[in-house]
């Protein structure tokens, strides 16, 4: 983007533990790949978890509140990703509580953010209450993560009520994460269509459960940098479709390849879309 307002997106869930916070750095880093400058902020004060699943933890010298409070600049307390340079990390303070954060100060945030920035990607705290109200403030858009069970698309639907009350937000859209099409199959898990149904949002895309994302967590390095993920790709088919493209839904179900076999037959997973 050249001579315009970076887009300032929100990822919300609703429901804590559907892995909002996963998609949130896949989703920024898959960006970033295509070549977008892009700044992450982390909303979840008092926790903070975005840094350890980019691998920056140990770089944090000022946090959110510091800038919000005066202590330092806003490019101070930007943490450059390791493998990305057009990739950054404003994170959330540890020792403060949600109340340190007021709306006014984080739209001046994000105002001064994507003046620089052709995406802000907005990590907001689980629950519906001041910290999603803190997140959200800025965007007008947002990607609403779920998993296929009851608790998570109803909690999502409440999201969905709020953000179709914002004025200002103009695009929402839909991320199912941990699918099993196996489970889909013999009715032990909502299948995709059920979720759709009952939410009326666009689908955005379709995040297969991985046990890869445990393991990519832990490392900090996130999944949509592995290129033979299956996750992984679902994450840079995601990000694609926020950058404006036209991308095809990976075929779940679609069944593996001769020479796939042979891989997996000798240990080297070979996943492709």
């Amino acid at each position: 983007m050249t001579n315009k307002e970076g887009r300032v997106i929100v990822i919300t869930s609703g429901k804590g533990g559907v892995g909002k916070t996963t998609a949130s750095a896949n989703i920024a880093t898959g960006l970033a790949r295509m070549g977008y400058k892009v700044a992450m902020i982390d909303t979840d004060i008092g926790l903070r978890n975005l840094d350890i699943l980019m691998g920056l933890e140990n770089r944090i010298v000022y946090n959110l509140i510091d800038v919000i409070e005066g202590r330092c600049k806003l490019h101070q307390a930007l943490v450059k990703d390791k493998r990305l340079p057009n990739l950054s990390l404003l994170p959330a303070a540890q020792t403060r509580d949600k109340s340190a954060l007021q709306q006014d100060m984080m739209l001046k945030v994000c105002d001064e953010l994507k003046q620089d920035m052709d995406f802000v990607i907005v990590d907001s705290p689980a629950g519906i209450e001041q910290g999603f109200q803190n997140a959200v403030v800025a965007a007008s858009e947002a990607i609403v993560v779920v998993t296929p069970e009851m608790s998570s698309v109803r909690d999502a639907d409440r999201i969905i009520g709020l953000l179709e009350a914002k004025e200002e937000m103009i695009n929402y859209k839909l991320v199912i994460n941990r699918v099993r099409p196996g489970m889909m199959k013999s009715n032990d898990m909502m299948d995709i269509d059920d979720v759709l149904d009952i939410l009326s949002i666009k689908l955005l895309g379709i995040v297969p459960e991985d046990q890869d994302i445990i393991i990519s967590t832990n490392k900090g390095e996130p999944i949509v940098s592995v290129d033979d993920s299956l996750a992984g790709q679902a994450y840079r088919n995601i990000a694609r479709r926020v950058a404006g493209e036209d991308v095809p839904y990976l075929d779940l179900d679609a069944p593996a390849s001769w020479m796939d076999k042979v891989k997996d037959f000798f240990g080297k997973k070979s996943r492709t879309a």
